[in-house]
């Protein structure tokens, strides 16, 4: 089997989900580090790969790409403990994988951009305090969810924790205050003890 490769960027909550699953699947990978903030990813070499011009992407195999993380995720898990096989549960990973990329990831991770990568807390203050509304809102969702709820889909830790895992345990980077909201705060915890669990600064 090909060594997988992984476009990646070490401070994105997107290529990070990706690393996550990798490790905690025992699976070997290479990883490439392009520096989003220099137009690495916007290269003729790399649109070939993704005319998206975006990371993460996964070389399955020689000249095999596939972008866009939850994707991604899915791919990496099927037939694995992180994807149930069940057809309802599977559909409820999915509406989470959803969730993450449509009401959460945009306001949560783009905060954390402008503030934490960009340095440009002052000049994004306006756009920020509306990205907090909306995340706020998100957060307010997934602690209803997590207050009866050990993991997100079926009781046991799937790619839908590992999704909306990554940019919520960092959101303090992006302004966001977590102590009001237990049953994250809990779940984070919960996440940080599974096996083989990587930081988001381990490459």
């Amino acid at each position: 089997m090909e060594l997988l490769r992984l476009y990646d960027f070490l401070p994105c909550g997107n290529g990070y989900k990706i690393r996550l699953l990798l490790t905690q699947l025992g699976m070997p990978f290479e990883r490439v580090e392009l520096n989003i903030l220099k137009g690495e990813t916007r290269t003729p070499e790399f649109l070939s790969k993704n005319p998206n011009g975006k990371v993460p992407v996964l070389e399955i195999e020689p000249g095999k790409y596939l972008a866009e993380s939850n994707a991604i995720l899915v791919y990496l898990s099927e037939y694995t403990e992180f994807l149930p096989y069940d057809r309802f549960l599977r559909a409820q990973v999915l509406q989470w994988l959803c969730f993450e990329q449509y009401s959460h990831e945009p306001f949560i991770a783009t905060s954390r951009f402008w503030i934490s990568i960009l340095g440009k807390t002052e000049e994004y203050s306006a756009a920020i305090k509306q990205k907090h509304e909306v995340g706020y809102a998100a957060f307010s969702l997934m602690e209803k969810h997590l207050s009866s709820h050990t993991f997100f889909v079926g009781e046991r830790y799937t790619i839908a924790d590992i999704a909306l895992f990554a940019s919520t345990h960092i959101a303090d980077e992006g302004g966001f205050n977590l102590t009001q909201f237990p049953a994250i705060q809990a779940w984070i915890e919960t996440v940080k003890s599974q096996p083989r669990y990587i930081s988001i600064t381990q490459a």
